[in-house]
């Protein structure tokens, strides 16, 4: 079997699958390399999809024809739309999956590619010949050769657990590290560095009294992250919530002098917006409790994921604390929580197609790259993918802008600012994110995935008739007018002013408290699926937003077509401060605007790179 591949993924984590999926789909011969072909698209950590931000890129992923937004659909016990109280750049899907059952799917998923094969073993190295990879060495020896490596290794590079005074060798709980890469890659010119991630116990559901607890139930009407996804769930399961209290944080303060994170054994720099449970009430003191939820692991079992109490204190104190919890008081614990340090690669080594500048056709993928959680990890190993593809097949590379999808503003930020903690993307983080909304992923994307061959025909019909639809409904509500005597009982209720003349559907519609399915009452003529009214709606009351949105992106787009040559020699402009000439030589931006946005580069600074290139 082992005539030369296309491409080698190495690691069937979350950037693993993704990247494997889209190789094969856009028609290359794939190997996918793990440690352990039991744990394929495992859930390592909370068993749940999306979220603020992350529910975008997940949305953003499924557009472009990539796979964990169906994996997800196909295997969730709860449903949720976060922020919706807010306006619709912040509206967030977020599902509980069955931790089992997802990583099953994603195991069918690529089974049933026939351009996937697979390997279970550790890669203990890559095959490089000048400065080009040309394939992988195993822990056994085996060299296996291909024409692109794409590494996605997650936490496994030299990775350390700790529980309390104890420290073993290990990638996740129950799983030896990897070792060798690193070695390699810094004799290769790399630089490396260490960072660091939690998790909390997990316990048994059937020892806590949810009576004790706040409910929290999915959507009645719920959505799918998939624009494919159709079939609704029948039943959701729950998620509770409880609080820490006085009691819980005196008896975790007592463990401290045994805590890896503050006796000096851990010196990565870990998440700062997902701190441990010691973290929170070292930093937090004024606060008397913290939340923590209350996650069940799948449709037939009783384990549970306890959200918000990451740590890793010794066993006997993680115990003892949960019992102080409200609900927690008789509960029986799987597995404790523990620290990992792990190895990364500090992301300004790459190009924007995720390529390394040191070594041609390998490409990192996922938290080696310095990120956290499973929506970035996948959102990289669908774009790591599809170049790697696109560059043994003398294809354009395929790079999304910052005003194109939360995956331009991850991927931007990383190459251009790089990360020394781990990188969790939020909304704030994306300057155009009236644009980037998760309901509109398909229209921005969809077009994109199917020219270069990812995202299928059956997609982009469904696409060219969403916006068929989108244009009709704006063309009907432009037409349909309702008289004051008709509307203006209604308007009072909703505490916006009465008309005093006919107004249009359209007009009406740009009220804050005023939506189209209200006014549907009053006309009975608009019958169009509910996501065509959806954009219809947010497009018409939002209009004076994204149209100033898309005169700012016109004009960084200016800026993204002064190319500036590959190998451009900085120290010709005398006039550049010392930190600008620094960055600018080791990152080597493709343009003005790639330019402008790395960090130590003032605008003083591009203002003089931009004299420059004129001439």
């Amino acid at each position: 079997m082992f005539n030369k591949y296309d491409i080698i993924v190495v690691g069937a984590g979350h950037a693993g699958c993704e990247a494997a999926a889209a190789a094969a789909n856009m028609g290359s011969k794939v190997l996918l390399a793990t440690m352990n072909m039991g744990t394929i698209g495992q859930m390592s950590c909370n068993p749940a999809i999306g979220g603020v931000a992350k529910g975008q890129i997940v949305r953003e992923v499924d557009a472009l024809g990539g796979y964990t937004g169906r994996v997800t659909d196909k295997t969730m016990v709860q449903f949720r739309m976060l922020n919706r109280s807010k306006g619709p750049a912040m509206w967030s899907p977020r599902a509980q999956s069955d931790r089992f059952r997802f990583a099953e799917e994603w195991r069918l998923v690529l089974e049933k590619n026939k351009n996937v094969d697979f390997w279970q073993e550790m890669v203990s190295q890559i095959l490089v010949n000048g400065d080009r990879v040309v394939g992988i060495k195993t822990a056994l020896g085996v060299e296996i050769y291909s024409r692109s490596v794409v590494l996605t290794n997650g936490t496994f590079l030299n990775g350390l657990i700790h529980v309390g005074e104890k420290n073993f060798g290990g990638g996740r709980s129950g799983e030896k590290a990897s070792k060798g890469i690193t070695e390699q890659l810094e004799g290769l010119g790399f630089v490396s560095g260490r960072m660091k991630t939690g998790t909390p116990p997990r316990v048994d559901g059937r020892s806590l009294n949810y009576k004790n607890m706040e409910n929290q139930p999915g959507d009645n009407n719920h959505g799918f992250f998939s624009f494919l996804s159709k079939k609704k769930l029948k039943k959701q399961l729950s998620c509770h919530i409880t609080y820490t209290n006085s009691s819980t944080h005196e008896c975790l303060e007592g463990g401290f002098d045994r805590s890896p994170m503050f006796n000096g054994r851990i010196k990565s720099v870990g998440p700062r917006y997902c701190p441990s449970i010691e973290d929170k009430i070292t930093r937090f003191r004024d606060k008397e409790r913290h939340q923590i939820f209350v996650e069940p692991e799948g449709w037939n079992t009783v384990e549970v994921y306890v959200n918000g109490f990451s740590t890793s204190l010794p066993e006997e104190i993680q115990l003892k604390a949960l019992r102080t919890i409200k609900g927690f008081e008789r509960v029986k614990m799987f597995r404790p929580g523990y620290a990992i340090e792990y190895d990364y690669f500090p992301p300004t080594q790459l190009k924007p197609t995720l390529e390394t500048k040191p070594i041609q056709n390998l490409f990192f993928a996922g938290q080696i790259n310095g990120t956290t959680g499973y929506e970035e990890a996948a959102c990289q190993g669908l774009i790591a993918g599809i170049n790697s593809h696109n560059k043994i097949n003398e294809k354009e590379s395929f790079v999304l802008g910052r005003s194109d999808a939360y995956i331009g503003v991850l991927i931007d930020d990383l190459i251009n600012k790089g990360t020394d903690e781990p990188y969790r993307m939020f909304t704030s983080r994306a300057e155009h994110r009236i644009l980037l909304r998760q309901d509109n992923a398909d229209l921005r994307l969809t077009e994109l995935g199917y020219k270069i061959g990812l995202a299928s025909e059956k997609r982009m019909v469904q696409v060219e008739k969403k916006k068929e639809g989108i244009k009709q409904i704006t063309e009907e509500i432009k037409k349909i007018k309702i008289k004051p005597k008709d509307i203006n009982t209604f308007l009072k209720l909703k505490d916006s002013s009465p008309i005093k003349e006919s107004k249009s559907i359209i007009d009406l519609i740009k009220r804050p408290n005023i939506h189209l399915k209200d006014l549907k009452l009053f006309t009975g003529k608009i019958n169009k699926k509910p996501e065509e009214s959806e954009q219809v709606e947010i497009n018409t009351k939002y209009e004076s937003y994204i149209e100033k949105e898309m005169e700012t992106v016109d004009k960084m787009k200016r800026l993204e077509n002064s190319v500036i040559p590959e190998n451009y020699d900085y120290r010709k402009i005398k006039s550049l401060s010392a930190e600008a000439l620094e960055k600018l030589s080791a990152i080597r931006p493709k343009s003005i605007g790639q330019a402008s946005r790395i960090s130590g580069v003032s605008p003083s600074d591009v203002s003089i790179l931009m004299v420059h290139m004129k001439k």
